[in-house]
């Protein structure tokens, strides 16, 4: 059986992207490593280990000193969220920086939002009460 074990971002600033992910998202940290000989550390976070949900790894290059190039193949990370008008809330009050408000999205009524985290990257809240069901086109 196959199943999603993670997503790897490279971070800036390790101790600003736990703390965002922990305080503004609402994870909890699952394991750290170091990693001396090759200077990297590492920080797994979720909601649940795996196998349960798939988790964010973290990496943070010891020796990086330039921003990294997020790309334009990159997307987003998706979390379910009950409410994604307070999720937004919550990310505001933590110091986070909502890029898109919650509301339907475009051409359908699945209500989701969007945040970055402290490196750029995209989290897309979607409101789980509000998601078509499995296997049925969005209206």
């Amino acid at each position: 059986m196959n199943r999603l074990l993670h997503t790897m971002i490279r971070v800036k600033d390790l101790e600003a992207s736990v703390k965002f992910y922990t305080e503004a998202l609402g994870m909890k940290v699952l394991r750290t490593s170091e990693n001396p000989e090759f200077r990297y550390s590492l920080t797994f976070l979720g909601y649940e280990a795996n196998p349960e949900q798939a988790e964010i790894e973290l990496t943070y290059n010891w020796d990086q000193e330039q921003p990294y190039d997020l790309g334009t193949g990159y997307g987003h990370v998706a979390i379910g969220v009950e409410n994604a008008a307070q999720a937004c809330e919550k990310v505001r009050a933590c110091g986070g920086k909502v890029t898109r408000e919650a509301g339907p999205v475009k051409g359908g009524k699945t209500v989701i939002a969007f945040v970055e985290d402290p490196d750029g990257y995209k989290i897309e809240f979607i409101e789980l009460s509000s998601r078509p069901e499995a296997g049925s086109k969005e209206v």
